[in-house]
């Protein structure tokens, strides 16, 4: 389903850690260790709201949202699932996932803007990586 003219968005890029891709959607996860916090980017040029995507398109983002918000929430435990799509910094369509915990430094407010990025510690988050790509059967 991937289209050739499609590439990532630099933002998107820098800050995140590409962990595979779904039938639409490359699955990243957000430099940030404050939350466990996953992006869905629909491989679709010039796509900026779901609504830009056809119908078929829209059904599959749905299903692969449903398929990494359940293993996200069962490999965490999370308190709260907070998913969005807003685009206000970056154009390019994509969906924030974030498993979201009554202790965590934002609660109850949304996670942006409220304590900078603190970098992953590698064995953790590659382990993290390890069990979010069995439980969506990226391998």
């Amino acid at each position: 389903m991937s289209d050739p003219a499609w590439s990532l968005h630099s933002r998107l890029k820098e800050d995140t850690i590409d962990i595979g891709d779904l039938p639409l959607s490359k699955v990243l996860v957000i430099k940030d260790a404050h939350y466990p916090w996953l992006l869905l980017v629909p491989r679709r040029p010039d796509a900026v709201e779901i609504i830009d995507l056809d119908e078929v398109q829209q059904a599959q983002l749905m299903t692969e949202i449903s398929r990494v918000s359940r293993a996200l929430k069962e490999i965490t435990k999370c308190d709260k699932l907070n998913v969005a799509a807003l685009g206000n910094l970056v154009p390019q369509l994509h969906v924030h996932i974030i498993a979201r915990r009554t202790s965590d430094a934002a609660w109850p407010r949304p996670v942006w803007g409220v304590m900078p990025p603190l970098a992953h510690d590698a064995a953790e988050v590659q382990n993290f990586i390890s069990a979010l790509r069995r439980k969506i059967w990226l391998g």
